[in-house]
C-alpha cells in the first residue's frame, strides 16, 4: 500500500511539471541558421489548433481547441556564432478574444565550423515570463542543445530539449522534450520532410512509454526569390495533447 501510494505522488509530480509549460506557440526545430553579424531578422510563427484540449488541466488555463496562435520572432546577429531572439506569443480563441501570452529571450550559439564542414552544432538558452493561461508557472527557462547535419540533399538536427519551470508553485524537475527534424532536396528551393516532438516527463524520473506524448508532422521547407517559410501539418499520437495541428513560420523581409 505504501510503495502505491508513493507512485501514486511520483506520477502526480511529474504530470505537474509536465503541464507547467506552454502551449507549442513556436513549434521549430533549431538549425545551424543564423543573422550574421549587425543583421535584424524577424519571423512570424502561426499555428492553428484544429483539434486540440477542449478540458484545463489546472484552473485559468486556456484550452487549445480551434486556437489560432501567432507569435513574431524578432532577432538580431551580435556576432557570427551569436544570435539573440525576442518572441512575443499571442492567441486568438474561438470566441474572439486575443490574448498576449508570454514575452521570451533568447540567446543561440553555433560552434566555428569550416566552410566544407557538414556537421554543425550549438545551444540555445530561452527565458521567459508567462501568463497563467499557458503556464501554472510564469517564470520559465529552456536549454536546447542544436546537433545536426546539412549537405546539398539532406538536412538533420536533433534537439533534446531541456524545459524548467523556475516558480516556486510548480515542480522544478527538468523536462525533457526532444525535437528532430529531417528533410531531402525536392527541387531547387523546396525541402520535403518530417519534424518530430516529444514529451517525456521529468529528465530523472521519465514517464512510461504509454504516457509520453508524440507529435509528428510532415513539412515544407520553401527559400525561393525571397520567399523563405516551413509549413507542416501535425499528427498527435499516444498522450499527445493535441491531435492536428498545423503550423507556418514566415520569413518577413526586415531592414
Amino acid at each position: 500500500m505504501r510503495k502505491a501510494l508513493q507512485s501514486g505522488v511520483l506520477a502526480v509530480c511529474l504530470t505537474h511539471g509536465a503541464s507547467a509549460f506552454a502551449a507549442p506557440d513556436e513549434i521549430q526545430v533549431y538549425t545551424e541558421e543564423m543573422n550574421d553579424p549587425g543583421k535584424f531578422g524577424l519571423e512570424q510563427h502561426i499555428n492553428y489548433t484544429v483539434h486540440g484540449t477542449q478540458t484545463p488541466e489546472y484552473p485559468g488555463q486556456m484550452t487549445t481547441n480551434h486556437v489560432l496562435q501567432a507569435t513574431p520572432e524578432f532577432s538580431y546577429g551580435i556576432t557570427k556564432n551569436l544570435e539573440a531572439g525576442l518572441y512575443i506569443p499571442f492567441a486568438f480563441t474561438p470566441g474572439g478574444n486575443a490574448f498576449l501570452n508570454a514575452l521570451r529571450v533568447r540567446l543561440k550559439y553555433i560552434a566555428p565550423r569550416s566552410s566544407d564542414e557538414n556537421m554543425f552544432y550549438g545551444v540555445n538558452v530561452e527565458v521567459g515570463r508567462d501568463t497563467l493561461r499557458v503556464s501554472d508557472s510564469i517564470s520559465t527557462m529552456e536549454i536546447r542543445p542544436i546537433i545536426g547535419y546539412r549537405d546539398a540533399r539532406w538536412l538533420v538536427s536533433f534537439n533534446p530539449i531541456l524545459n524548467l519551470g523556475l516558480a516556486s508553485n510548480v515542480s522544478r524537475l527538468p523536462q525533457f522534450e526532444p525535437a528532430l527534424k529531417l528533410t531531402h532536396r525536392v527541387e531547387e528551393g523546396v525541402r520535403g520532410g518530417f519534424e518530430y516532438y516529444g514529451t517525456y516527463g521529468a529528465l530523472n524520473q521519465p514517464l512510461p512509454s504509454d504516457q509520453r506524448g508524440h507529435t509528428l508532422y510532415a513539412v515544407t521547407d520553401v527559400d525561393i526569390r525571397g520567399f523563405v517559410a516551413n509549413f507542416g501539418i501535425g499528427r498527435g499520437f499516444v498522450n499527445a495533447t493535441d491531435p492536428w495541428v498545423v503550423k507556418a513560420i514566415l520569413e518577413v523581409p526586415f531592414e
